[in-house]
């Protein structure tokens, strides 16, 4: 293979402007079903969902049939301000964790095999201590191999303490050892990293809810914080998670891993516009730092190729 000959990967705003401005006097006079069918299939792709993408290209539709968008500029301006509406229509909530008024606040982290939830515990625990908190990380994954340690070494990493079970114990036991432990000790935080599951299996759905209703009875309000991990590259799997998910508990917001603007970026716009959930860190590497609080215009910012 001649690597050389290789194109450059496209971006989601390159893509869109092949197809929407190949011709922009088109745009003036409407854009025609040709260009409709390519503009939905573009979105679909890049994990918009269906809603989103109908209410995108059916704005997009409007403006040009009365002449409003013709130039470049102007189809990023319409599309820039589309999609924060939809963003910021989720139900809003603040980037930084709830704290309670007494007691630890207590964050449950969910979701299934491979998105990087435990990852994404200790990049929340390294965030909490540069803030001065201090941090138990509990390690509710009694049954699979290697998981306590996986979760050991990021305790480590991130400066927090660690509480794990012995192989087989209940998961809900742990996770009240260790918000009784912050009680105890004053603890700022408790990070309860659970197993993950498939959204489908009902049993370890129930236990979920378990572990969710025995913390509570240690601190009122707990847990303060239920985020949903979810791969952002995982497409429309993403809203069949949050859905079950959230027939399960109250999720308080969703953290999307392994993001690429440049990818599968509208996984974060399918979850505003489809429920009430919203998108509020972003998972950007493997190391401790690499994780940002959602930000509705520096996202669109990115989406668009803006400056």
């Amino acid at each position: 293979m001649d690597l050389g000959s290789e194109r450059p990967k496209r971006s989601f705003w390159q893509k869109v402007k092949d197809v929407a401005l190949t011709d922009v006097g088109a745009m003036v006079k409407g854009i025609d079903e040709e260009t409709i069918s390519d503009l939905e299939r573009l979105l679909l792709q890049a994990d918009f969902g269906v809603d989103a993408t109908m209410e995108l290209v059916g704005e997009l539709e409007r403006a040009a049939k009365r002449g409003s968008v013709s130039t470049e500029e102007e189809l990023r301006e319409l599309l820039a301000r589309e999609i924060q509406e939809i963003l910021t229509g989720a139900d809003a909530a603040s980037p930084e964790l709830v704290t309670p008024a007494e007691g630890p606040g207590v964050v449950l982290l969910l979701g299934v095999n491979g998105t990087g939830k435990t990852t994404t515990a200790g990049k929340l625990a390294h965030r909490c201590r540069e803030r001065g908190e201090s941090v138990i990380m509990a390690a509710t994954d009694t049954f699979r191999a290697g998981a306590q340690d996986q979760l050991r070494e990021w305790a480590e990493r991130a400066g927090a303490e660690f509480i794990g079970g012995e192989s087989g114990a209940d998961p809900a036991s742990v996770a009240y050892d260790a918000v009784e432990a912050a009680v105890s000790r004053g603890t700022d935080r408790v990070l309860v990293d659970t197993a993950g599951r498939l959204h489908t299996q009902r049993d370890l759905l129930e236990e979920l809810q378990k572990i969710d209703r025995v913390v509570g009875r240690l601190v009122d309000g707990a847990p303060h914080e239920r985020f949903l991990v979810v791969d952002a590259t995982s497409g429309q799997n993403v809203i069949q998670q949050a859905e079950k998910f959230g027939e399960a508990v109250d999720l308080t917001g969703l953290v999307l891993t392994k993001f690429d603007s440049t990818g599968s970026g509208g996984s974060a716009v399918a979850v505003a516009r489809e429920l009430s959930v919203p998108v509020r860190f972003l998972g950007t590497g493997e190391q401790l730092p690499d994780l940002e609080p959602f930000d509705a215009r520096r996202y669109t910012r990115e989406l668009l190729g803006a400056a």
